[in-house]
């Protein structure tokens, strides 16, 4: 049994099916190599799992270049997940050459692969850095969730691998050998024990802020289509305190709902190509709101299924989805007095307008006035024409995407990217009474550090996977990490130290039988 095994991690790893005496040139750069770009794909699956809170801006900004909706973002993480998959298990098998003393010979295959994935990760990391740099913040931030449970991640890999550490102390020919191997290790080992004493999170404390209030972009995006009546009436299922839409001007002057602006606004969600033949790249005040009423607003999301979430729906929510149309502001505005939403928005277009009467602002305004809403149920975020509007409709909540801005006009409610703040900044504001609305916020890890950090809303595409979490899931109390870590560090230490001793009888009972061997019979 043990032959075979041996001889299935010579195939797999050098394609050598049959016991090889000779010793490989260069066996030993290539296993640091392939230690090397193994490292390097696996942190890239990390930061592509991180980043993908805000995948669906990736497939929006290649729509707008390639006029087609396609899921790249998981394609990437697909194939970041089988290059990091590939090269552990590789290195696993170099490993395990290591420990049963098998010649490290890996096949040309595997190193034009790992080239290969070299080439991915650097390609990768240098498209990142160019065209989604902020997003390097969010990885910032992602180590004060996960840092203790990667620290404890790497105590169990250090553990793992200290006997080959071992086996290569006790082995070693000369003393100066055994000091480096010794020294780099306990150096490691060091840092790897002691580093939460710099992790710094405000998930590891006694007192838990209240749970962040929900607010549903464009509705529930990935229930149903975005911006539509069945998308906002999906979101109040899950008890969203407003809604967060985008706000346009027709033709006719009339706001209506709808998040691409510019030349081809309706080319990615209604079937304008269909409906209205040539028309497809228009600018917004090219439409009448009855034209756009005549639209179907929800058959691209049931044929693309942006979030793979279509699956769940059963068929008769497919089928309303289906036949979505685009809903003006009024539409919304009257759902939202119903059941005593606030809403939020953007107005796409404002930067356009040649003054207050003739802004978006002032019809979106003059809307709100006469659907005879609360006016502080109005989170009012558009800041050109703030104060005029201000004098037109009394009594908006003045919400602002600034700090300093906020200040200098008495304001006190933010709403930011959720990059834009640290969890310092963040409980300081909250300490000052500030209201800090972070978006767009889906995935857990990343609404827990929020929550621990004391924001008092989050806008988000996954308000039915938020509203079902009852605590943060990476919180803990201080008294409880602690005894988690030196626990692990103990029982780590302990480990080693019985591995130490085990590699070194090992080693003198292989020493002793080779020169029971090697000694020749005398003649009798």
């Amino acid at each position: 049994m043990l032959s075979i095994s041996r001889t299935c991690l010579r195939g797999i790893y050098s394609c050598h099916w049959n016991s090889q005496n000779r010793r490989p040139n260069r066996a030993c750069c290539w296993l640091s190599f392939l230690s090397f770009v193994s490292i390097l794909a696996l942190s890239w699956m990390y930061v592509c799992f991180i980043a993908f809170n805000d995948h669906n801006d990736v497939n929006w900004h290649a729509f707008k270049t390639l006029k087609k909706w396609v899921n790249w973002y998981m394609i990437v993480m697909v194939v970041s997940a089988v290059l990091a998959t590939y090269c552990l298990l590789l290195l696993v098998f170099g490993l395990l050459h290591l420990a049963v003393r098998e010649p490290l010979d890996l096949h040309w295959l595997h190193k034009v692969f790992l080239f290969l994935g070299l080439l991915t990760v650097t390609l990768g990391t240098a498209g990142f850095c160019k065209e989604w740099i902020e997003e390097w913040q969010t990885v910032y931030m992602s180590f004060q969730a996960t840092a203790p449970f990667l620290q404890l991640g790497a105590v169990v890999a250090l553990t793992l691998i200290s006997w080959l550490v071992f086996q290569g102390y006790h082995t070693a020919q000369t003393a100066a050998s055994k000091v480096f191997i010794m020294l780099t290790f306990l150096v490691v080992s060091a840092a790897v024990f002691l580093c939460p004493l710099a992790i710094c999170s405000p998930c590891i404390a006694n007192n838990l802020p209240p749970k962040p209030a929900l607010v549903g972009h464009r509705g529930a995006p990935m229930l149903a289509p975005e911006n539509t009546m069945l998308s906002f009436r999906k979101s109040m299922e899950c008890g969203v305190v407003a809604f967060e839409t985008d706000v346009q001007l027709s033709k006719d002057m009339k706001p209506f709902l709808m998040h691409d602006n510019g030349p081809s606004f309706l080319l990615r969600t209604t079937d304008v190509k269909e409906k209205f033949l040539g028309r497809d790249a228009d600018m917004h005040a090219n439409f009448t709101l009855q034209a756009l009423q005549t639209l179907n607003a929800g058959e691209w999301f049931v044929r693309t299924d942006p979030f793979q979430s279509v699956s769940s729906l059963s068929k008769e929510e497919k089928r309303e989805a289906n036949n979505q149309s685009v809903p003006s502001l009024s539409e919304l505005l009257v759902m939202a007095k119903k059941h005593n939403v606030s809403l939020i928005f953007d107005l796409k277009n404002e930067k356009n307008s040649t003054g207050f009467h003739n802004s978006d602002s002032y019809y979106t305004a003059e809307t709100i006035e006469k659907s005879g809403i609360s006016p502080d149920k109005i989170w009012w975020l558009p800041t050109e024409y703030r104060h005029d509007v201000r004098k037109v409709t009394p009594g908006l909540k003045q919400v602002y995407n600034n700090v300093q801005e906020m200040y200098a006009d008495g304001g006190s409610f933010l709403n930011m990217k959720y990059s834009f703040l640290s969890t310092h900044e963040i409980s300081e504001l909250r300490k000052n009474n500030v209201s800090v609305n972070l978006w767009v916020v889906n995935e857990r890890w990343l609404f827990s550090l929020l929550w621990c950090s004391g924001a008092s809303s989050v806008t988000t595409n996954a308000c039915h996977i938020l509203k079902s979490m009852s605590k943060p899931d990476w919180h803990l109390e201080p008294n409880m990490y602690m005894g988690i870590w030196v626990s692990a560090d103990v029982i780590s230490l302990l480990l080693m130290f019985g591995l130490f001793l085990w590699q070194k009888r090992r080693n003198h009972v292989f020493h002793q039988n080779t020169s029971e061997r090697s000694v020749p019979l005398l003649p009798r």
